[in-house]
């Protein structure tokens, strides 16, 4: 399960900043600012979950519940659906897409709780 997470946390990461060097590069002036904002929020978490998926990777070398393995998978499933939807929504896709958005947020949410709980049942 560790080196699972750590993996998928560097290929989230080099996925993320390849999103990112997109927007700066070939979406500025391309974009309206409302949209850019919108594809940068996406690269924001879409980042700050890839380190938590490395965080995931090192925490089950020492709590290896599968809670911790859960709060992994809901960070994966957060990068797609939260961080994907605003890209697809940034680039002109259909407006539905928006509600698929609160979902990857609450996944993210569920990942935080069930990794502060994995971690609390202490070392295994």
């Amino acid at each position: 399960m560790a080196q699972t997470f750590l993996i998928l946390g560097a290929l989230f990461a080099a996925v993320g900043v390849g999103a990112g060097a997109f927007g700066a590069h070939a979406l500025r002036g391309r974009l309206s600012a409302e949209m850019l904002a919108v594809f940068e929020t996406g690269v924001r978490y879409h980042l700050i979950h890839a380190l938590a998926l490395v965080a995931v990777g090192l925490a089950a070398t020492r709590w290896a519940s599968p809670a911790v393995g859960l709060a992994g998978w809901l960070f994966c499933a957060g990068v797609i659906l939260f961080s994907g939807s605003l890209y697809l929504l940034a680039l002109g896709g259909p407006r539905v897409l928006g509600a698929i958005t609160p979902i990857g947020g609450a996944a993210f949410i569920a990942g935080w709780l069930i990794l502060a709980y994995g971690v609390s049942l202490g070392p295994t």
